[in-house]
């Protein structure tokens, strides 16, 4: 699964979709395993010495992993999940990529179907080459961005804001309306993430114990840059009060 499920709500049917799929399905992996039989792409022994009788189609590698990449991105983009802003922006430019990608290699196959070419001109063969790789990393990138709280990249995002912004002048007409037209710190709030993680972060630094901004950013559901600059900020301080500049602590 992908983060977290928005609400409970039952999800539509979804047997029309299996209908609208399995004539698409047809189409796209005839042209992609086309395409690639063109482009040089075929059979294969993966496993010489091991399996010797072993073959692989190597055609099909292409409508697999294209095809499989833009149905696990639609996902990320639309899907009624919890991701974070990066993650949705990423899946939603990449699958647009994948999807001009695709339709531009089911022209290119049909056009030389139609003219009953027997191999690709270069630059399809490049371009069919490179698509196993650029879907790799894809799916790897689009993998390791899912696993970023959105609540974590939403606070980390908002912080900049909340501290560029300055408190009211307090003026000699009123200054009791000025005191009380300020922002009251909740508890809990968006801000306690930052003060606890650098509280944290001195009483570790502190007892000599190791701590990574990853760590930091994960137990107090902050930003891993944010993090990182609270950690930089304590060890400065720290090892400025103990005279040694190069950040290296006494122990008490």
């Amino acid at each position: 699964m992908i983060g977290h499920r928005r609400d409970d709500r039952p999800g539509v049917r979804r047997w029309p979709l299996w209908l609208i799929a399995a004539p698409a399905a047809v189409a796209v992996w005839s042209g992609w395993v086309g395409l690639g039989e063109l482009c040089g792409f075929g059979v294969i022994h993966p496993l010489p010495g091991i399996i010797p009788g072993f073959r692989l189609n190597t055609a099909i590698t292409l409508p697999v992993g294209v095809e499989a990449y833009a149905a696990f991105a639609l996902g990320a983009w639309v899907g009624p999940v919890l991701v974070s802003k990066r993650a949705r922006t990423f899946a939603k430019r990449s699958v647009i990529g994948v999807l001009v990608l695709g339709m531009t290699g089911q022209v290119a196959y049909h056009l030389l179907a139609a003219a009953h070419a027997h191999r690709a001109p270069v630059p399809v063969v490049v371009l069919v080459s490179c698509m196993p790789v650029v879907v790799f990393g894809f799916g790897a990138a689009l993998a390791h961005l899912l696993r970023l709280p959105a609540e974590a990249e939403d606070e980390a995002a908002a912080e900049p804001e909340s501290e560029a912004a300055p408190p009211p002048a307090i003026t000699g007409a009123a200054p009791e309306a000025a005191v009380e037209s300020r922002p009251k710190a909740r508890p809990g709030g968006r801000g306690s993430g930052p003060a606890k993680a650098e509280r944290a972060a001195r009483a570790a630094v502190l007892a000599g114990q190791p701590i990574s901004a990853r760590e930091l950013a994960r137990r107090h559901h902050i930003g891993r840059t944010r993090a990182g600059e609270i950690l930089s900020a304590v060890r400065a301080e720290l090892a400025g009060q103990n005279g040694h500049p190069n950040g290296r602590l006494t122990p008490a």
